[in-house]
């Protein structure tokens, strides 16, 4: 079944930056082409919000707290999203997934960003 792996995250101070990659496995090229996929942050509250997003075609959207500051990529070849993360502060702080956004897969284990002093 289609696997989904998170890393990258790390403990960073405020203004730092990090980048995750996702790498999605055993799932056609053509499928991941098609798929829209989000990176989704679960914060202390427990519940999973959408950061970023790649479309296909070349399009992206993401949430207002992340405009300015963060960019979503992928590589269809290597089936790979990447979300590059830059000045951060503390409300970034979560667990960082990603997945398909409708007909998802199951859930990877995510990759834990702390932004703390």
């Amino acid at each position: 079944q289609v696997q989904l792996v998170e890393s990258g995250g790390g403990l960073v101070q405020p203004g730092g930056s990090l980048r995750l990659s996702c790498v999605v496995s055993d799932v056609s090229r053509n499928v991941f082409t098609l798929s829209t996929m989000t990176w989704y942050r679960q914060g202390p509250g427990g519940q999973r919000e959408m950061v970023a997003q790649s479309i296909p075609n070349d399009r992206t959207n993401y949430a207002h707290s992340a405009l300015g500051r963060f960019t979503v990529s992928r590589d269809n070849a290597k089936r790979t999203v990447d979300l590059e993360m830059r000045n951060l502060n503390p409300d970034d702080t979560g667990v960082y997934y990603c997945n398909r956004h409708v007909a998802q897969w199951p859930w990877g284990q995510g990759t834990q960003v702390t932004v703390s002093a």
